[in-house]
């Protein structure tokens, strides 16, 4: 009974599971110069996530089409993925960044 009191607990305090997180690459636009990044996060996870891994990920993506660099573009948005009788469990948080410089134009046909 006292583990189960523990548990209740740690749930109830929202975050008692510290967990490191990668940034994957889960959308965007190349003609919108766009990149979306995301993690998952359970609702007993405080996540930590590297900035600097996720600029690096996101300028890879953008110079691979072209792009010169990448910048974090209007913070992060979260998305309920599993919903229970208690509220969210599991959501997808997708951090936007913009791809910076121009774009090769693409030679006349």
């Amino acid at each position: 009974m006292r583990k189960f009191a523990v548990v209740a607990l740690c749930i109830a305090a929202a975050g008692c599971v510290n967990v490191n997180k990668e940034l994957v690459a889960t959308g965007g636009s190349r003609a919108d110069g766009t990149v979306d990044l995301s993690y998952e996060q359970a609702s007993i996870e405080n996540v930590k996530i590297d900035p600097a891994k996720g600029i690096a990920t996101a300028r890879e993506r953008c110079q691979a089409w072209g792009y010169k660099d990448a910048a974090p573009f209007g913070g992060e948005s979260r998305m309920c993925q599993v919903a229970t009788n208690y509220g969210c469990s599991q959501w997808l948080a997708t951090i936007k960044y913009q791809c910076l410089g121009s774009v090769p134009a693409s030679p006349a046909k």
